[in-house]
């Protein structure tokens, strides 16, 4: 009997070790705490349409990365978002010169993740705590007690903090993980009967509690009969505000969108908040992966390199290169 490697965590990273290693012909089985694939770029379906909360769009350097995501546009996963960008800055708004090539899944941000998981195996709704080895092989451990293996391997594909926890049989990569630094973002949704009479379509904000906004229906196969914009706060403003109340968020947001917008703006006819505790790391590394391959333990994720999408999938490619080369 074949004995699976096991993945936690149905993010770019974890599906992309999940590809790598399939396509060379190993079992594996993902297991994800959400009721859906993509962490991150996982979008959330609401009265006003389908919302990219978390990852806005990607940019692709890297080679290998460049032609996954030409793949993903042959069949459609993916499109290239072409909006009209500013900037804020010192209280004024400017057109952006960036020339920037972005991506954003089609037609919404999970097209993708989705894609990249097929009809892999997979246990949803089901939150790993404890990975533990038994004579031979890993046995993995979720919240309501139920143990799941046995497993040949195991790749970890969770931020940092959820990595560090389940990392107990290997001290030195808790350690590493451990000392990641991930910092969060308060994403907040806002929908309008009336379009807004302004052209912007996104905007890099600088002196606000905000970050970045974004028009949804600016993005390649979007259609709400609503004007939905995404904004996200700063990582210092989230941080100061972590434990705020959603409603309290979504009208200090709201106060700092109108204020940069320059144009009137009606009350809201939808609003909806999201926290995302782990949304980038701090700083960026260089390891690609953590890896113990005498224990068959693997570590991938955006903060072992970029921070970005790219620096995930990258991550998962470097994950499962250490271990099918260990295999051979």
């Amino acid at each position: 009997m074949t004995v699976p490697i096991a993945i936690i965590g149905t993010g770019i990273a974890g599906l992309s070790a999940a590809q790598a290693l399939h396509a060379a012909g190993h079992a594996v089985h993902l297991f994800d705490k959400s009721h859906g694939s993509g962490g991150r770029m996982s979008s959330k379906r609401s009265d006003a349409g389908s919302l990219d909360l978390g990852a806005q769009y990607f940019t692709a350097r890297d080679r290998r990365f460049v032609d996954a995501v030409q793949q993903w546009q042959t069949k459609g996963h993916v499109a290239e978002w072409k909006p009209l960008l500013y900037n804020y800055h010192a209280g004024k708004l400017s057109p952006s010169p960036d020339e920037q090539v972005r991506w954003v899944g089609t037609p919404r941000m999970s097209a993708i993740t989705r894609a990249m998981r097929g009809d892999l195996p997979v246990t949803f709704s089901c939150r790993i705590t404890e990975v533990f080895r038994g004579e031979e092989h890993w046995n993995l451990q979720d919240a309501d007690g139920i143990t799941y293996g046995p497993f040949s391997h195991v790749v970890i594909a969770t931020p940092a903090p959820q990595a560090t926890t389940l990392l107990a049989a290997a001290p030195k990569l808790a350690g590493v993980a451990a000392g990641v630094q991930m910092e969060p973002t308060w994403a907040v949704a806002l929908a309008f009967d009336t379009p807004l009479q302004t052209p912007m379509e996104g905007c890099f904000v600088q002196d606000s509690a905000l970050d970045w906004l974004a028009r949804n229906r600016s993005k390649p196969g979007r259609d709400s009969a609503l004007d939905t914009w995404v904004l996200h706060a700063t990582s210092a403003w989230s941080k100061q505000h972590l434990d705020m109340p959603k409603e309290a968020v979504i009208e200090q947001l709201h106060g700092a969108f109108a204020e940069l917008v320059g144009c009137a703006m009606p009350a809201p006819a939808f609003t909806l908040a999201h926290r995302w505790l782990y949304a980038r790391p701090a700083t960026a590394h260089e390891w690609g992966a953590l890896s113990d391959s005498d224990l068959g333990l693997y570590v991938c994720g955006d903060w072992c390199l970029s921070g970005r999408v790219e620096g995930a999938w990258l991550s998962g490619q470097e994950a499962a290169r250490r271990l099918i080369e260990h295999l051979e």
